[in-house]
């Protein structure tokens, strides 16, 4: 996650790509769009993976997609945001959305994530490693 706040943090402080969708829209469509502000990339090519909903510790509920590919981090440029920093300074700066994007082994990946989304990382692999259900 980028701004200020998560500065220099690494465990429990990255997130999937995410973002909001509106009452009838599809799901799928707002995670393609939501992917290609966040990270500045269009979504890869590649099978999709529905790795379902979870309610996070906010209330708000999440869907996951996971795809198959060999998508370069290095080209990504995120948006960003605005919000007053420092604290009651007065002073409105930009940060970007995300401020990095990186692979991981799935050891690392479930120390890096936010606690509400290492369940997303345990249903991924165990449906690509325990149950067979791989990528096309």
């Amino acid at each position: 996650m980028g701004g200020p706040i998560w500065a220099r943090k690494d465990d429990g402080a990255w997130s999937i790509v995410k973002g909001e969708y509106e009452p009838g829209e599809d799901p799928l469509a707002a995670a393609r769009r939501e992917f290609q502000e966040e990270t500045g990339c269009a979504p890869p090519a590649g099978a999709l993976l529905e790795l379902g909903e979870l309610r996070q510790a906010s209330g708000k509920r999440i869907i996951v997609w996971a795809i198959g590919s060999d998508f370069d981090t290095g080209h990504v440029h995120s948006n960003t945001f605005t919000m007053e920093w420092p604290p009651r300074s007065g002073t409105v700066q930009q940060f970007p959305e995300i401020d990095r994007a990186a692979w991981f082994d799935v050891a690392t990946a479930r120390l890096r994530l936010v606690k509400g989304q290492v369940p997303f990382l345990e249903m991924l692999e165990h449906r690509v490693c325990d149950a067979g259900q791989g990528f096309d």
